[in-house]
């Protein structure tokens, strides 16, 4: 299971100019004098935040090399990826579709990855309870035995409704909770529930954390060889990829909602990283996003223990990780999936 953790190359500067110089990407920001160039071997993936400019050779050579290029807005919603030709192995994406259309299959793999979601959202809240305020500790902790109660309840679902309905449940108690755990800051005002499509405040403009999760985990299930697009827990619509909000799932409090905490707690991010828009939405400024983005390569360094995997991981591959486990588990090789969580 081992892969090389690579870089990706986030461009968020308006106007900026990327190109194809030989083996090698040139970077060229608008009004700055002289030019970056970088490997191409040593990047796995490029992401772009607003207008920026990529040539007609780099594009072509991207896909040949099936590096992704992803679209996101300035403020981190996810628009578009370019990827190559579909890779893999075609017997392991026939043994997915038909998993998929096998009920009893299919709640299967949604109770894992629900309950994998509701186990690490619970390991946040508790580690959380340990620096809060008496009073606030308490609430938190009456939460965390709430879905422990709904963890219990996940393996005893049966229905995808009722699963979906369980994690829907269990995250709006871990968001009620959440709010404990941030530490006041100096212009951001206190968490008080989740909004989004547009964020209104500060800690919901940290959204921008999933969009920078589902281009991991979109990435790793195409690099297995998976269709990222046919899911288990989430439904089948266009333009979709199910399977990558699936896999997301049990690495949202982790690896997004803690680093955007540890942000904040920190105050790497500050009231001034952000800026209000006409309208009330919220979003990062690009000083702000620069530091996020630099924050979040280093995060992706961070080892995690891996019980099935036997080994540590670093955050960037465990995505990679899971795609492989349950790419085993469709080819039979595996009794069931199993999520990753947090210990």
């Amino acid at each position: 299971m081992t892969t090389e953790l690579l870089n990706t190359l986030y461009v968020q500067t308006h106007d900026a100019d990327l190109r194809l110089e030989h083996d090698t990407l040139r970077v060229q920001l608008p009004d700055t004098p002289g030019r970056r160039v970088l490997p191409l071997r040593r990047l796995d993936g490029i992401v772009v935040y607003g207008h920026i400019n990529l040539s007609t050779e780099l594009i072509t050579r991207c896909a040949q090399d099936n590096r992704p290029i992803t679209w996101m807005t300035r403020g981190g919603r996810y628009m578009a990826r370019l990827d190559g030709a579909v890779q893999g192995n075609v017997l392991l994406r026939h043994a997915q579709h038909q998993l998929h259309e096998d009920a009893a299959a299919r709640l299967a793999i949604a109770r894992n990855i629900v309950a994998g979601k509701v186990r690490n959202s619970r390991w946040i809240l508790l580690r959380a309870a340990r620096d809060a305020a008496p009073s606030a500790r308490e609430r938190i902790r009456e939460i965390a035995d709430d879905l422990a109660e709904a963890l219990a309840k996940t393996g005893a679902a049966d229905s995808l409704d009722i699963v979906m309905g369980i994690e829907g449940n269990a995250a709006r108690g871990y968001f009620a909770a959440l709010q404990h755990a941030l530490r006041p800051s100096p212009g951001i005002p206190a968490f008080a529930h989740r909004n989004r499509r547009p964020p209104t405040d500060p800690v919901n403009a940290l959204s921008f954390t999933y969009g920078l999760l589902r281009s991991l985990v979109h990435g790793a299930t195409e690099q297995v060889g998976l269709d990222p697009y046919i899911g288990f827990l989430h439904g089948l619509r266009p333009g979709k990829p199910a399977l990558a909000l699936d896999l997301m799932e049990e690495f949202r409090p982790v690896l997004a909602d803690r680093f955007a905490l540890t942000l904040l707690n920190r105050r790497q991010l500050r009231a001034e990283h952000f800026e209000k828009l006409t309208g009330g939405a919220v979003r990062l400024t690009d000083e702000g996003r620069q530091a996020l983005l630099s924050a979040w390569q280093e995060w992706k360094t961070q080892t995690w223990d891996h019980s099935i995997a036997g080994r540590t991981v670093p955050a960037g591959l465990l995505p990679v990780v899971q795609a492989r486990l349950l790419a085993r588990h469709l080819r039979g090789e595996l009794p069931g999936y199993l999520p990753w969580t947090a210990t």
